[in-house]
């Protein structure tokens, strides 16, 4: 279902309230946070897939082991109707399922990959990366090849807000967590965005569901 829209750039989310991080440990804030965050889930997400003004809409079903480094994911439009289903591992996917206007569409098993990577595997920082702190951020930053991927912690709890990664100063793609909420003992963010300013899209995640 392809709709226009007026204001795409809109954030539907509450973002972090800002708070000092001046007392914070960077270190403990990551290992509190990395206890916090469920290594293996199934959610169902609604999500909207923004382009040129153009809007597509379905449910996102979600298996994720990330300390494995798979997951499966299948797409739904609001009738029921399947529209793609595809397996990946850290750097391999594959389609199982897909309907024509998907497939003509580019890489869509590699972007749709891709996109899941990015949002739910490597939410922590490696160890040793290097780490500074803003007003109301605390930074970590590391080299992957040419880029540079910094993850963002802020708010009350200071929590990941923020995944972004930058080529010779310039944004790639970014991923924004927001609303965490506890869902089976762990704490899962209610949204997320996913930006990708070379291609010039963007991903929105409300999350509808946590199963165990």
């Amino acid at each position: 279902m392809l709709l226009c829209l007026n204001g795409c750039s809109a954030i539907p989310f509450k973002k972090a309230i800002p708070v000092s991080v001046e007392n914070a440990d960077p270190e403990s804030v990551k290992e509190q946070f990395a206890l916090k965050i469920a290594d293996k889930f199934r959610i169902i997400n609604t999500i909207v897939f923004e382009y040129k003004g153009q809007a597509f809409s379905f449910i996102g079903y979600s298996d994720v082991d990330t300390k494995e480094k798979i997951f499966t994911v299948a797409g739904i439009n609001p009738v029921g109707v399947k529209l793609f289903e595809l397996t990946g591992e850290k750097d391999k996917t594959v389609l199982k399922f897909a309907i024509g206007d998907f497939t003509k569409k580019g890489n869509f098993t590699e972007a749709v990959g891709g996109d899941i990577r990015k949002i739910f595997f490597d939410r922590l920082p490696e160890t040793g990366a290097k780490v500074y702190k803003n007003k109301n951020e605390i930074v970590f930053t590391q080299n992957e090849g040419d880029a540079i991927i910094e993850y963002v912690f802020a708010g009350q709890d200071n929590l990941l807000v923020e995944k972004r990664c930058l080529v010779d100063n310039k944004s790639i793609w970014s991923v924004n967590y927001y609303e965490y909420t506890v869902k089976n003992g762990k704490l899962h963010p209610l949204g997320i965005i996913l930006k990708n300013y070379k291609y010039g899209y963007r991903l929105i995640l409300r999350l509808k569901e946590v199963r165990s």
